[in-house]
């Protein structure tokens, strides 16, 4: 695999120099918001789930139900592939999630050798499993495997932040916002963390005072 990966802030740092270099914008949003997140997390099969989990849900009820998850000991396949329909209710999860759930345990997806593969086949392999689409499956690449130049563009608060940013006169839809985000490779997580950022930084100085 030929791409690069995100380790941490020196990276992010590297990419929002590059991005603020050759589009003011981004140079903008970088002096606005100050450094961007690397926001990493552990990849795996805990990862996958929590993300099935916290689908159409609050942060706090996610947060509610991935912890009764975790207590139960959900954090592998052969545990999920045991747990009585029973175990998965008192959790908190819905018939659809507990399907889900059960097709990711049984998908038998080697986490390892996932890592190992171009982001496209990621992607490819994650959607293939129920419950999982590919805004799913890009922030797992994105977050989880550290994939530099991924791009989420169906995430709605990236569209918003690129209409703020680039003070366009409507939200870009996911084609659009991928259209536009083809010149920011190698860097497109980058930019994606930069959009989120600056989302973060209008949205709270709008509510000052």
């Amino acid at each position: 695999m030929d791409e690069r990966v995100i380790t941490g802030p020196d990276d992010v740092a590297e990419g929002a120099a590059a991005l603020a270099a050759s589009e003011p914008r981004f140079a903008h949003a970088l002096e606005a918001s100050g450094p961007w997140p690397d926001r990493l997390r552990p990849d795996g099969f805990p990862a996958l789930a929590q993300a099935i989990v916290s689908q159409q849900l609050s942060v706090a009820s996610a947060a509610a139900i991935g912890a009764r998850v975790e207590a139960a000991g959900l954090h592998s396949p052969e545990v999920v592939l045991a747990a009585s329909d029973e175990m998965l209710k008192e959790c908190g999860l819905s018939r659809p999630k507990q399907r889900y759930l059960r097709a990711l345990a049984a998908a038998g997806i080697d986490f390892d050798a996932l890592a190992a593969k171009p982001s496209d086949e990621v992607v490819a392999t994650l959607v293939a499993v129920p419950g999982i689409g590919i805004w799913t499956a890009e922030i797992y690449a994105l977050f989880a495997l550290g994939r530099a130049d991924v791009f989420p563009a169906g995430d709605l608060a990236l569209q918003e932040g690129a209409r703020m940013l680039f003070d366009l006169e409507a939200r870009p839809g996911e084609r659009a916002l991928r259209a536009m985000a083809e010149p920011w490779s190698p860097w497109r997580g980058v930019a994606a963390r930069g959009l989120w950022a600056y989302y973060a930084y209008v949205k709270g100085r709008e509510g000052i005072g």
